[in-house]
């Protein structure tokens, strides 16, 4: 099996530095623009299915890169961390290194705990590599939750630096399960 792993491209709130979280955001022209070139170096790609994060700028993203060529499921699961109090505020108030330690697990600010994505992504994970064993599997969805199924599927040890891979717009990775 291998999944193919897409963050969404670019929305305003990225470009403007604003922790977007769980609030439904377009992409801008950038990130269409992202999206586009994406999709011509993956053109010739067979997936069998496309699951989604059911945020419109997740959903435009896979729109934009597969189009119709095949099933496309929005799945919950996928959603970006919800950020509680900091949603809508700027980015800097937004400790990475607090949030992203497994071991802290913080909840401040109503920031949705690091151990409960990695349990949403891997219940997830679960599903898909029973469901679709043999087959390509492109998952689109946000930083959160691409970087908890990278560690999951590459067997990270979860103690240490969870942020040691970035995850930038439209980003794409592949992975051999």
């Amino acid at each position: 099996m291998k999944i193919a792993l897409v963050r969404h491209g670019q929305t305003e709130s990225n470009y403007n530095e604003i922790c977007q979280g769980s609030t439904n955001i377009l992409l801008n022209d950038t990130g269409r623009r992202q999206c586009q070139k994406l999709r011509d170096k993956i053109k010739d790609k067979k997936f069998d299915v496309c699951y989604m994060s059911p945020l419109v700028r997740a959903v435009e993203t896979a729109m934009i890169l597969i189009g119709d060529r095949v099933e496309m499921i929005p799945d919950k699961r996928l959603v970006d961390r919800h950020l509680g109090e900091l949603e809508g505020k700027s980015r800097s108030l937004y400790d990475s290194n607090k949030y992203w330690d497994y071991n802290l697990n913080s909840n401040d600010l109503g920031v949705e705990p690091v151990q409960d994505i990695f349990k949403r992504c891997r219940d997830f994970l679960d599903y898909v590599l029973e469901k679709h064993r043999d087959e390509y599997v492109l998952v689109v969805a946000h930083a959160a939750s691409i970087r908890a199924i990278r560690h999951i599927l590459l067997k990270s040890d979860l103690s240490k630096n969870l942020l040691l891979k970035d995850i930038d717009n439209c980003y794409y990775e592949e992975i051999e399960v």
